[in-house]
């Protein structure tokens, strides 16, 4: 008999912040100081008949691409190795890099190799969104594990041998055209847009320096004017290290595929609340059963499943709750074993009824 179970996973978190001191620098982005994306493609060898196949057609062009800029002319018809595989290569370029410096470059195949583990990357070009080419990432790819296969064809994989990373791989060529001197004023943009903390973060600096300087622009930009004669580095740097009292939204974050739900900040509700539960248990039952042919039939004795299906449900439950913390609510519906699928519908019920305060995130 094998019984059929659903094995729910959940966690709850919850932080309640009645406001901190917070640096402008963890809730703030400076303009023009990102990271930049780039992106090439490459071809890796060296791998132990884990390459492309001959079905991926651009691998073999590509080798023999390669091969003609050595001086050696092959048709990639005649190409039959599987010791190469093409691959995307990735990277993102962090603000103000300069010519020498390395960075980590992320590699994926792109056609149908099993594994790219301890093959090398050559020479890759790497562009930017613009075309032109700011660095080159060529190095051994590391996908942190393998795979292995036995002899009766079952297969144990570790990792995901087909993406990996090259340490240090990559290398700038040509500086990003952006130069933090040609900028007369500094712009800020808050990671979560609000117009209380964008009014306070200029607040907080013009005090600091005592003078009107800084300005909430709308509610996720705050520019600020250059004092005259005052390096920009340094001022920066002062900005980003000042510290603002900070009440964030109360946020419900909710998980489903994992039935994992988060909540920050003091999430209120409006009591009270009825809420009404049942739950559904379902058992599958399988009993070997010998189906005997008929006499001279010419069929063959043989054990066959019967299954069952059985569904019981519970009759439902009507409880109420008069506190005004969502704190509580979670706490009484543990209690009576709610399941977190079960927690996810009742707490966006709750929120769709007018009765929750706080931000909700589905995801």
């Amino acid at each position: 008999m094998a019984v059929l179970r659903f094995l729910l996973l959940f966690f709850f978190f919850t932080a309640v912040s009645l406001g901190a001191e917070v640096k402008i620098g963890t809730l703030v982005n400076v303009e023009g100081v990102r990271p930049n994306y780039l992106t090439g493609y490459g071809i890796v060898v060296g791998l132990n008949g884990s390459g492309d196949g001959t079905t991926s057609i651009f691998t073999l062009q590509s080798i023999a691409n390669m091969l003609r800029k050595m001086g050696i002319y092959v048709d990639p018809k005649a190409i039959k190795t599987k010791n190469a595989a093409a691959v995307i290569v990735t990277a993102k370029l962090p603000p103000f890099a300069k010519p020498g410096m390395t960075f980590d470059v992320e590699v994926a195949s792109l056609g149908d190799a099993k594994s790219i583990a301890n093959g090398v990357l050559i020479r890759t070009p790497l562009k930017g969104p613009d075309g032109k080419i700011y660095a080159f990432a060529q190095g051994p790819v590391s996908t942190g594990g393998g795979y292995s296969e036995s002899n009766r064809g079952g297969k144990v994989q570790k990792n995901f041998p087909t993406a990996g990373i090259v340490p240090n791989g990559g290398i700038v060529e040509r500086p990003l055209p952006f130069e933090l001197s040609q900028l007369k004023e500094l712009t800020l943009t808050l990671n979560s847009p609000n117009f209380s903390l964008a009014s306070e973060i200029a607040k907080k600096i013009n005090s600091h320096f005592k003078m009107k300087i800084a300005r909430a622009v709308d509610s996720a930009t705050v520019k600020v004017d250059y004092p005259p004669g005052i390096d920009k580095v340094q001022f920066i740097s002062e900005v980003l290290n000042l510290k603002v009292s900070t009440n964030p939204e109360p946020t419900v974050v909710i998980y489903e595929k994992t039935g994992t739900v988060i909540m920050s900040g003091d999430v209120k509700i409006d009591p009270p609340v009825y809420v009404s539960h049942g739950n559904i248990y379902v058992s599958v039952t399988k009993t070997p059963v010998v189906s005997q042919p008929p006499p001279f039939s010419g069929g063959q004795t043989k054990v066959v499943q019967k299954v069952q299906t059985q569904v019981i449900e519970e009759n439902g439950r009507i409880f109420g709750i008069n506190s005004p913390s969502l704190k509580d609510l979670v706490k009484a519906l543990n209690q009576l074993g709610v399941s977190p699928g079960d927690l996810i519908a009742i707490i966006q019920a709750i929120k769709a009824a007018g009765k929750l305060h706080a931000k909700l995130i589905v995801m």
